[in-house]
């Protein structure tokens, strides 16, 4: 792979140990997967961030770190809400520590908001065929799919080494030629809510990392975009989808040849019945308008089950009204975390979700049993004593 005068001086070690680390873990990646250079990054989004999922020894990697962040970078979403931890049930061990992997991060120059969906928060970090350097496998998928920006699967340490460098090397979603969707999916079913996570359920099952394409006979919002992708990445490895009509280059391509047809009945299927004692919004994190409409949904009632929804810190600084109509019914919003990567989640038997992602990881990571509803189901049950 090619290097610049200056990228060798990196990889010689004259800006220290930390840029030396980044840029081989970039040439590293780049000779794998025949990069020819690497190419410059409008953004980062850096995973690993969760004490409960890097444990000591990235706590440890983190905070060996010395350097700045070459471009606008932010973190996924912790182990727990950062101001309302206790709240969540949290030991004051596990605060510690990850306040300690938030003030590494902080030290590098990294953004400190916690959030799988940084594009709700700041409208510059990706446009339209900007490359970035994205690692939550739902913000990998939006960015590919519904805002039509370029970045390939990064693991942690690779964001990360990306953000410092500012550069990533040019190979996989970067490329033209391997956007091109390969597979049709057609679906015979009018979806709404719940029913998009549930479709990219099965389809991650079934296509892997393939790029699909979709024709769908209902108009999806960009939340069940979000939702769709977010799944599909999870029971798959989905990076990058298309729907015809709907997402920014799915216009460019034929219908490939190999397809598959999803009927309602699957749909249906991936819903699932049991009585949850955590009802959890949220993943990935709650927008606006999902917010609204949750608190449509609880307005005048009082939840009897634990409810939480999970949300950026900004979304809930920016509308402080809407939080309260939610919080009146008894619901928590949660900032800076998930249902998924918190420890707090494992202290109940069964959790309800309205998101297909959720359903898929909550079981593995949580260790706890899933069902997946629709929005108002999952109100519905959140009223049950």
């Amino acid at each position: 792979m090619y290097l610049t005068p200056e990228e060798e001086k990196l990889f010689n070690g004259e800006r220290g140990p930390t840029y030396q680390k980044a840029i081989e873990i970039l040439v590293a990646l780049g000779d794998i997967y025949e990069a020819d250079r690497l190419i410059p990054i409008k953004s980062a989004q850096i995973a690993g961030v969760s004490y409960k999922t890097i444990g000591d020894a990235g706590l440890e990697w983190i905070s060996d770190l010395k350097g700045k962040v070459a471009v606008p970078s932010i973190l996924n979403p912790a182990g727990m809400d950062l101001e309302c931890w206790k709240e969540m049930g949290i030991s004051e061990d596990f605060a510690q520590k990850q306040e300690k992997i938030i003030q590494a991060y902080s030290a590098l120059g990294v953004r400190i908001e916690c959030s799988c969906t940084p594009y709700n928060i700041f409208d510059n970090l990706a446009d339209f065929g900007d490359h970035v350097a994205w690692s939550e496998s739902s913000a990998i998928s939006y960015a590919n799919s519904v805002i039509g920006a370029r970045t390939n699967r990064e693991g942690g340490p690779s964001a990360l080494a990306a953000a410092l460098i500012g550069k990533t090397p040019n190979y996989g979603f970067h490329l033209d030629e391997n956007r091109k969707p390969v597979i049709s999916i057609i679906v015979e079913a009018k979806l709404h809510d719940s029913d998009y996570g549930a479709l990219g359920y099965i389809v991650g099952e079934m296509v892997g990392d393939k790029v699909p394409l979709f024709k769908l006979k209902s108009k999806p919002s960009k939340d069940e975009l979000k939702s769709l992708g977010a799944a599909m990445a999870a029971s798959g490895a989905v990076a990058l989808y298309h729907v015809s009509g709907t997402t920014p280059e799915a216009g460019k391509y034929e219908a490939p040849k190999e397809k598959i047809t999803i009927e309602e009945s699957q749909i249906k299927e991936v819903y699932s019945k049991g009585e949850p004692d955590l009802i959890a919004f949220g993943c990935p994190h709650s927008s606006v308008s999902e917010l609204e409409r949750l608190a449509q949904l609880l307005n005048g009632k009082k939840v009897k089950k634990e409810v939480w929804i999970c949300t950026s810190r900004a979304i809930k600084k920016n509308n402080p009204e809407l939080i309260k109509r939610i919080e009146k019914s008894g619901a928590k919003v949660f900032c800076d975390t998930c249902m998924v990567v918190s420890p707090a989640s494992e202290r109940f038997t069964c959790m309800m979700v309205n998101s297909g992602k959720a359903h898929k990881y909550v079981p593995n990571l949580c260790g706890i049993k899933s069902i997946l509803g629709r929005t108002e189901d999952c109100i519905e049950a959140a009223m049950r004593g």
